[in-house]
C-alpha cells in the first residue's frame, strides 16, 4: 500500500478526543442508546467480550435511535468534544506513506471520494471519523474500548480505538498485522454509514442467526469495502489527484485474512465454545470473505444486494 505523495489530504472530517474514561469494559454501549449489550457469539476471555471488528453494538442503536434508517444525523453534538489536533501534521500523501495517523487521513479521503463519485447526488459524508482511547462518548452512548471500531448512525461518526488493532484483532483474534488491515475495517465501517444513507438500515428486524437481517447488513458492508478497494488506486479527488498509488495483492490478503478473523465462528472457536450459527450476527469467516470478494471483483452495487431472496 503507497499513497501518491502529491495529494493533499484533508483533515477536516478526523479527529482525535484522546484518553476518555468512564464506559466500563465489556459488549455494548448501553445507557446512552437505552438499551443492554447484545450477546457476542461465545465471548472472548479478558474483559467482557469482543465483537470482532465490526461493532456489534450496532443493532442497539439500530430501532431505538434511528428509526428505520436513512437518519440524517446531528442528534449529538460531538462538536463540544476535545480535539487533540493529533491530525494536525498530515498534509500530504507523503506524510501518509510515513505516518500511521496520516494513512488513516488518506484512507477517510479516498472513502469520501470513492462513494461520493459512487452515489453521486445522493451521497453524504460521513460526519467524522474519531479515534480515541480507552472510552468516548457517543450519540450511541457511552463506548470503551473493548467496543471495538463501529459506527454510530445517530451522530453519523466512525469510532475507533487505535491500539484494538494490536490488542484484540491480533492477540486475542489471531488477525494479521498489516498496513491494509485498518483500511479494510474503515472501509467496512463507512460501508455502515452507506447503508445509513440508502435506508438499507430500515431492513434490519431480526438480530441473530445465520440468515438473520443484522447477518445480511455486516456482509454486505465487507461487499461495499471490497468495493473501494477494487477502485481505490483509480478514484480521484476534486483536483484530479489518485490518493492511493498502488495496492498489492499482499494488501488484499490482509484483508481477507482480517475478514476471515472476525467471523462469528471464528470467534466462537477462539472463545473454547462450539460454533453456533444461531447466535451469529456477522456471518462466518468464509461469508465475510466471499462477499468482500464479491465486492473487489464486481465493484458494483447490485453486487453487493445481500438482502436479496437467496443471497444467503
Amino acid at each position: 500500500m503507497r499513497f501518491n505523495p502529491k495529494a493533499r489530504l484533508d483533515t477536516s472530517r478526523v479527529r482525535d478526543r484522546g484518553r476518555g474514561s468512564g464506559g466500563g469494559r465489556g459488549g455494548g454501549l448501553g445507557g446512552g442508546a437505552g438499551g443492554g449489550g447484545l450477546p457476542i457469539p461465545g465471548g472472548v476471555a479478558g474483559g467482557g467480550g469482543i465483537t470482532g471488528v465490526i461493532v456489534i453494538v450496532l443493532f442497539i442503536v439500530l430501532t431505538q435511535c434511528v428509526g428505520g434508517g436513512g437518519g440524517t444525523g446531528g442528534a449529538f453534538d460531538t462538536g463540544r468534544m476535545a480535539d487533540t489536533n493529533r491530525y494536525e501534521s498530515c498534509k500530504t500523501g507523503a506524510d501518509a506513506n510515513k505516518s500511521a495517523d496520516c494513512a488513516r487521513v488518506a484512507v477517510e479521503n479516498s472513502l469520501y471520494d470513492y462513494w461520493g463519485d459512487e452515489l453521486g447526488s445522493t451521497f453524504r459524508p460521513e460526519k467524522e471519523v474519531d479515534t480515541f482511547t480507552g472510552a468516548t462518548s457517543t450519540g450511541c452512548g457511552q463506548a470503551s474500548s473493548d467496543v471495538g471500531p463501529f459506527y454510530c448512525p445517530v451522530d453519523e461518526t466512525i469510532y475507533l480505538d487505535t491500539s484494538f488493532f494490536d490488542d484484540v484483532l491480533e492477540r486475542q483474534l489471531g488477525g494479521p498485522d498489516g498496513g491494509f488491515v485498518e483500511p479494510y475495517v474503515l472501509a467496512h465501517e463507512y460501508g455502515h454509514h452507506i447503508q445509513n444513507v440508502l435506508g438499507t438500515m430500515g431492513k434490519v428486524k431480526t438480530q441473530q442467526g445465520p440468515t438473520s437481517d443484522s447477518v445480511r447488513l455486516e456482509l454486505q458492508a465487507d461487499c461495499y469495502a471490497g468495493m473501494w478497494a477494487k477502485a481505490a488506486t483509480t478514484t480521484e479527488d476534486a483536483s484530479g489527484q489518485v490518493l492511493f498509488e498502488s495496492l498489492t495483492d499482499q494488501d488484499i490478503q490482509q484483508a481477507i485474512e482480517a475478514a476471515t478473523a472476525v467471523g462469528d465462528d471464528r470467534i466462537q472457536e477462539r472463545s473454547g465454545g462450539r460454533v453456533n450459527p444461531e447466535q451469529w450476527t456477522h456471518g462466518s469467516a468464509q461469508q465475510r470473505v466471499d462477499w468482500f470478494t464479491t465486492g473487489f471483483r464486481k465493484g458494483d452495487l447490485d453486487a453487493c444486494d445481500t438482502f436479496a431472496s437467496g443471497a444467503l
